[in-house]
């Protein structure tokens, strides 16, 4: 980790370089349909307004998931897509979904996620390897954000939620 110049508050601006060799994150593996590396860069940098992830997928995405507070994606390699889902049923565990947008995602793009929206994220092939950095908002002041994420068909139903 280095260190910015001196801010106005006399505070120093951490700064965390996305290749560094920090440790990945312990994740848990039913999030993902394969292998997936995840180094936390918020703990490093110290950001109180959203968790910062940069997040590797090898020829795999998520599961169906959504976030209390707003996600920003920024893509830092490969070929990847976004599918968001509208929620059919008022069921909490168990209920229909529908994909209302899919678009490839390639180094350089940026997309904005709103708060509670369905969706899954990840590789483009089951060799590719893509990668982006996660901005994770917190839904209200020094509430970390949380993700539900459920098990599903991607197509048109939820069975369960993912503990």
């Amino acid at each position: 980790m280095r260190f910015s110049t001196k801010l106005h508050n006399s505070k120093f601006a951490n700064i965390e370089n996305i290749h560094s060799k920090r440790k990945n994150l312990k994740i848990n593996p039913q999030y993902f349909t394969g292998a997936v590396k995840i180094k936390a860069i918020s703990s490093v940098i110290k950001s109180k307004e959203q968790k910062v992830y940069h997040v590797t997928f090898f020829g795999s995405k998520t599961k169906v998931h959504s976030h209390e507070g707003g996600q920003i994606l920024i893509v830092t390699k490969g070929k990847g897509s976004l599918s968001l889902y509208k929620k059919i049923g008022k069921g909490k565990k168990k209920f229909s979904i529908k994909k209302t947008h899919e678009t490839k995602l390639r180094p350089g793009d940026v997309t904005y996620i709103p708060a509670k929206i369905l969706h899954i994220h990840g590789s483009i092939g089951k060799n590719a390897v893509f990668s982006h950095i996660a901005l994770n908002s917190y839904p209200a002041k020094n509430k970390e954000p949380k993700t539900t994420w459920f098990e599903s068909d991607f197509e048109s139903k939820v069975t369960s939620i993912i503990r």
